[in-house]
């Protein structure tokens, strides 16, 4: 490893979030057993119009341009997003999107979507075959159209990105997806780790033990993986890949040192021990930046402009109607107490790990109504560390 390699500039999440995923419509026509949203079959007439869109573009620039993802519900539900792509690729944003896997999404689409500037689509996939992916969706064919939208994206040249919910229903299948994802030349493989939220049942989530194992296979794929890999609603994947990776002793020794200043919740100490990390790992742009979590590097926009910290936390901070979607980042209670580690609770409160990783926020509120208290999907229990509370 280079050691000499310069550290990428540290991003402040007090100011900027380094993700914004916009619902732009909640209509879907699938029906899944997990959906956050509870995604109905109509649009909602009180969705953002395309003109407040383009003012939320606008108000957005004001974080640097963030990465951009357009998610649903279906998003291709709404006719205009085609323009809502078109317009935020003009005001400079790079822009992805997630559409549901369903006969809206044609060659055609495909086509359209790359040429008004998408620089990422990304497909879920929670099987490795038609009877266990759409046993999860619940609605027959959902795999097949799947394969098809793949095929497509690579016949027009856009990366691919695939999402998988790894729960009770599919956790024997994690090297058969992972084998999946490699066939159909995915750039990255995001395991998002079920949040009991939405249409989600505590009897669909795995416990600690599996999550830390399913984690730690994940940290090998970015040794052995031709495509990057990458954990949502489990930040405890930083844990891991410090353990696995780093020097663990130095690595400890940053993450408790007291902290020399108030910028940034510890990003600069995060982003130290984080670039520790071999550069030829598959992580994308995960080494670049600290701890992205609820809130903290992350926005959630709702279709009809509620502000939140994620999808997965459904806790309005304000709205844009109401409110620039920028002071309600920078300046609200809500937000800004997930970007304090020191208010954790817990066994997070007190964990060596709590800047760059801080637990699962989301899963937090979920399981117990507190979106402060411990993550209890993380199975480390921090017996050296100095408790706060």
């Amino acid at each position: 490893m280079d050691t000499n390699k310069p550290c990428p500039p540290i991003v402040d999440f007090s100011r900027s979030p380094f993700l914004v995923l916009w619902e732009l419509t909640r209509a879907c026509a699938l029906a899944c057993q997990h959906c956050r949203a509870k995604a109905m079959r109509q649009r909602n007439p009180e969705e953002l119009s395309e003109i407040e869109c383009t003012k939320l573009l606008e108000d957005l620039k004001a974080f640097g341009r963030p990465l951009l993802v357009l998610t649903g519900g279906d998003p291709i539900q709404r006719p205009d997003a085609f323009n809502i792509i078109q317009e935020a690729c003009h005001q400079g944003f790079t822009v992805a999107m997630t559409p549901s896997a369903t006969p809206s999404v044609t060659r055609d689409v495909i086509a359209k979507l790359k040429d008004s500037g998408l620089t990422r689509l990304a497909i879920s996939i929670d099987g490795p075959d038609a009877e266990t992916h759409d046993a999860f969706r619940r609605v027959a064919g959902s795999f097949t159209w799947s394969k098809s939208i793949l095929n497509w994206a690579r016949e027009f040249g856009l990366p691919i990105q695939i999402n998988t919910t790894m729960c009770r229903h599919n956790l024997e299948c994690f090297a058969s997806i992972a084998e999946f994802v490699e066939h159909e030349q995915a750039v990255l493989w995001s395991v998002f780790f079920l949040v009991t939220v939405g249409r989600a049942r505590p009897e669909l989530q795995i416990t600690a033990d599996q999550a830390e194992a399913l984690l730690r296979r994940m940290a090998q794929l970015t040794v052995t993986a031709p495509f990057d890999v990458k954990s949502t609603a489990a930040p405890q994947f930083r844990r891991i890949l410090i353990e696995q990776f780093t020097n663990i002793e130095e690595s400890t020794n940053k993450l408790t040192a007291p902290c020399k200043s108030k910028c940034d919740s510890g990003s600069s100490v995060g982003q130290a021990v984080m670039s520790k990390l071999n550069p030829k790992l598959h992580l994308g742009s995960l080494r670049s930046y600290q701890s992205v979590n609820d809130g903290k590097g992350l926005l959630f926009i709702s279709h009809t402009g509620d502000v939140q910290p994620s999808g997965f936390l459904p806790i309005s901070a304000g709205n844009i109607r109401e409110e620039s979607v920028v002071s309600i980042y920078r300046d609200n209670v809500l937000f800004k107490s997930l970007r304090d580690p020191s208010l954790l609770k817990g066994k997070c409160g007190s964990c060596r790990y709590r800047v760059v990783c801080g637990g699962s926020r989301a899963r937090a509120y979920g399981e117990s109504g507190d979106y402060l208290n411990q993550d209890n999907l993380c199975s480390f229990q921090d017996l050296k560390s100095n408790p706060r509370r």
